[in-house]
């Protein structure tokens, strides 16, 4: 049936998501249509300025997320994570330098990448499963292999019985965890999560942390994730990029990530110590 509302969730998605705009045909887009884990993708910035006309925000920035890594991104707010993050999706155009995955210039949305916000812009007329459904519907895939898909996703992210439910029946962390299905569903190369577990309390938070460790496994997916908590950033981090002071301060290397029992290591403590200090904060 087609509706008005029909036609407002796929604006809706395509905007949430920032996955929907057609690219050119690849290797890697034909993986994911096959249902084939696809590698990550590599996003570099190089000599970058960011922002929007006027109104720079970080300058000269030199970065680079490696195939299947997680990349943490910290600073004050206001700094720019959340604009280097749309840069990446292809939202904001750089207004200096490069910006590029896997060597190419990115010009604008793609397939491949999906971005997750810390508000979860479900559909509320549409269920758990029809909103993972949805991107994957705009994507072409038929009705029995999307279902089939979505319901994996909700399985892997622990909700196979709520598949049916109303986005207002579900508790903050359910609808995290059916947005985090319908980002991952459509097999991306980079996901890009601006803040996701921000408006969580913590032990919610906890839990959607060691979830995502758990849903990345095998995906092979590029992950740059931003966030306000040092904590977070060194559990979930390969490597911490630290923002502030209009650029790109430092780039610091986690010793032992995803590993809950490296919060009292001394190299951790040693390194959240010297994050802390770089971002001119004092932690608890």
């Amino acid at each position: 049936m087609s509706t008005q509302s029909d036609t407002a969730a796929t604006d809706t998605a395509a905007t949430d998501t920032a996955i929907h705009t057609p690219s050119t045909a690849s290797t890697a887009s034909t993986a994911s249509r096959a249902g084939l884990p696809a590698s990550g993708a590599r996003l570099s910035l190089t000599g970058t300025d960011l922002g929007r006309p006027g109104a720079v925000v970080l300058h000269g920035v030199d970065l680079e997320a490696t195939p299947g890594e997680i990349l943490t991104l910290v600073g004050p707010s206001g700094c720019g994570k959340s604009t280097l993050l749309r840069t990446l999706a292809g939202l904001l155009p750089a207004l200096a330098g490069q910006v590029a995955q896997d060597g190419r210039p990115v010009t604008g949305p793609g397939a491949d990448r999906t971005l997750v916000f810390q508000e979860d812009a479900l559909l509320p007329w549409r269920t758990a499963r029809a909103n993972v459904e949805l991107p994957l519907a705009i994507r072409g895939l038929g009705g029995a292999e999307r279902r089939a898909r979505a319901e994996e996703w909700l399985d892997r992210v622990g909700l196979p019985d709520l598949k049916r439910q109303l986005p207002h029946r579900l508790s903050g962390g359910q609808r995290q965890r059916v947005q985090l299905a319908r980002a991952l569903a459509g097999q991306p190369r980079a996901v890009l999560m601006d803040e996701p577990f921000g408006a969580l309390d913590a032990q919610t938070r906890a839990g959607m942390q060691q979830l995502l460790v758990e849903v990345l496994r095998g995906t092979g997916a590029t992950v740059v994730f931003v966030t306000h908590d040092v904590d977070e950033a060194l559990f979930l981090g390969d490597r911490v990029a630290l923002l502030g002071a209009g650029g790109l301060t430092g780039v610091r290397t986690v010793p032992r990530p995803r590993d809950r029992g490296a919060r009292d290591d001394p190299a951790t403590v040693a390194l959240r110590h010297d994050i802390l200090e770089s971002l001119g904060s004092r932690g608890s």
